[in-house]
């Protein structure tokens, strides 16, 4: 089977659907990205899910089943399929598999969702695929109630155990060694802009000269799903970052040093290679960052710009709700399971703030 990008037929928005070697849409698959794609849910995540359902298909055509005749047991063998390096070998469960748990998980959202989309659609056995949970009846309330409201809550019945890893960071002087190695003013200002407002990507490419709001201090992060750069904000609402005075000067600086008379609203667009004017894309940022990290030795990527800013306002005590609103987030749990990683060092220093501690108690 192949995943296939297709173009949307009204918006000619980018989507995948799975196909047949004979070339024929697999139709039940396609009925589920396709709704993905109404959803307006990114083109990436259209293919994760895509791929999710091309090896659980391929799965099902090796052990024989028809997709509306699974259940529980054969979720299990797809896992154990899934995380064997070869057919005749048997993972144990301290072992190493051809997959990480991590990976498989993002497999099994793809399958689970695919059947939470057909069970809503009247299909049987998919309903027996997403196991229901309620909250209590009694007079107790769980934490969240409010939340679901008393309402059934789909869950996935198979998932592995992923270790929690804190995310890579960089130093202080890691980053202004970065900076410091940027050719141009523009590949400064976006990394700058980054590092000091752990911005996604996406977002800083589809900023527009507008949302830069300079006498203000401040960055609008606008989602589009226009960007003629593909990129996302992956957010549903706009929101407002503040931003330094230097990284205000920068901006300016950057405008009336390189971009000039450029013809465009984009804020970040490619002015030494590719077609001058348009949009940075994607692929750009990633070339400019790995020419970065060859020069200084510093491997990173744009998201660990992300995380060691929200590292760092979480060690210096910023309250978790702001550090997700800072970083977009739509719950400061998500916040909170990705980045409090407290080490004894922390823990230290928050008890000091706290005044639990004396200075001299703790230097015992």
């Amino acid at each position: 089977m192949l995943v296939q990008k297709v173009l949307m037929p009204v918006t000619g928005a980018e989507s995948f659907t799975l196909v047949t070697e004979e070339g024929e849409v697999v139709e039940p698959v396609e009925r589920y990205l396709a709704y993905l794609a109404a959803l307006e849910r990114s083109p990436n995540t259209v293919r994760a899910y895509a791929v999710s359902l091309k090896l659980w298909f391929e799965f099902l055509a090796r052990t024989g089943k028809n997709w509306e005749a699974v259940g529980i047991e054969d979720v299990a063998r797809f896992v154990a399929w899934l995380r064997a390096p070869a057919d005749n070998v048997v993972v144990l469960a301290d072992g190493s598999g051809m997959r990480r748990p991590a990976t498989v998980n993002r497999y099994l959202a793809g399958v689970f969702g695919f059947y939470d989309h057909h069970a809503r659609a009247g299909l049987g056995v998919a309903a027996e695929l997403v196991a229901w949970r309620r909250s209590s009846r009694g007079s107790y309330k769980p934490f969240l109630h409010h939340v679901t409201k008393g309402r059934p809550i789909p869950t996935r019945p198979v998932k592995l155990h992923v270790e929690r890893r804190a995310p890579r960071t960089l130093q202080t002087e890691q980053i202004v060694a970065i900076l410091a190695a940027c050719e141009h003013l523009r590949d400064r200002f976006l990394l700058s802009l980054l590092a000091e407002t752990g911005m996604r990507i996406g977002q800083a490419l589809g900023l527009r000269h507008s949302d830069f709001v300079s006498r203000r201090r401040e960055v609008h992060i606008v989602p589009r799903p226009d960007n003629a750069n593909g990129a996302r904000a992956k957010m549903r609402s706009s929101a407002v970052l503040p931003v330094s005075t230097p990284l205000v000067r920068l901006y300016s600086e950057y405008m009336h040093a390189e971009y000039g008379a450029i013809d465009s609203d984009y804020v970040f667009v490619n002015l030494f290679a590719g077609r001058i004017g348009e949009p940075m894309s994607y692929p750009t940022v990633q070339q400019l960052i790995v020419r970065i990290a060859a020069v200084t030795g510093i491997p990173f990527t744009a998201h660990v710009l992300r995380h060691s800013h929200a590292t760092d306002m979480i060690r210096q005590g910023v309250p978790i709700e702001v550090v997700a609103r800072l970083l977009t987030h739509r719950s400061s749990t998500t916040t909170s399971q990705t980045y409090v990683h407290l080490e004894a060092a922390d823990i230290r220093e928050a008890l000091l703030r706290a005044g639990v501690w004396e200075r001299e108690e703790a230097g015992r």
